[in-house]
């Protein structure tokens, strides 16, 4: 699998990944995601090198993404928590949602991976409230659920948990090759 910082020329692609996904949950049962998301918030994440792209193969287009990042949001986590070493993992999505090749699980590890080489103790993510499917799911990865905020701050995603930060060896490439660079490092 390649990996490549999204830039911004990709943001219709990224986009598209998040409708098409709301288009998948809404015919399993969910809300998640019916709101759209800003291009300009997801702009700012593009710019700051937080945002990656999944590609099986170098000149296939990508099949996933996520934002990885060290925001940790007050509504959602302790003042504690937020002094954790910690990454948090935003918007993974599957170009193919519910595609059962492990691919969500893969990209996790490899957030999981980065955040233990960056010295971080945590792996953290935020869910859809409602979507227990989801929890169970992120549970089975060894995702321990702290609590759930509802709280309208929280747009609807206040389900939390963490995982210790653990390398792992991935057939992962992160293209170009800057493994010591940390998620955020291009901030402008």
């Amino acid at each position: 699998m390649i990996v490549v910082r999204a830039e911004l020329s990709d943001i219709p692609r990224l986009l598209k990944f998040r409708t098409d996904a709301a288009k998948w949950l809404r015919d399993q049962g969910s809300d998640q995601w019916s709101t759209p998301y800003p291009p300009e918030l997801l702009a700012q994440s593009v710019t700051a090198g937080e945002v990656y792209l999944f590609h099986p193969a170098e000149a296939e287009p990508p099949v996933a993404t996520v934002t990885l990042d060290h925001r940790s949001e007050p509504v959602l986590w302790s003042a504690d928590e937020r002094n954790e070493p910690a990454l948090y993992v935003h918007k993974l999505t599957l170009a193919r949602p519910g595609s059962g090749d492990r691919l969500g699980a893969r990209i996790l590890d490899w957030c999981g991976d980065r955040a233990a080489r960056g010295g971080m103790q945590w792996l953290r993510l935020d869910a859809w409230t409602n979507n227990a499917r989801l929890h169970a799911y992120y549970e089975r990865l060894g995702f321990t659920h702290i609590r759930t905020v509802h709280d309208p701050a929280a747009y609807e995603s206040g389900w939390v948990a963490q995982r210790l930060a653990t390398r792992r060896e991935l057939a992962f490439r992160l293209q170009p090759a800057d493994e010591d660079e940390e998620p955020g490092d291009r901030a402008s």
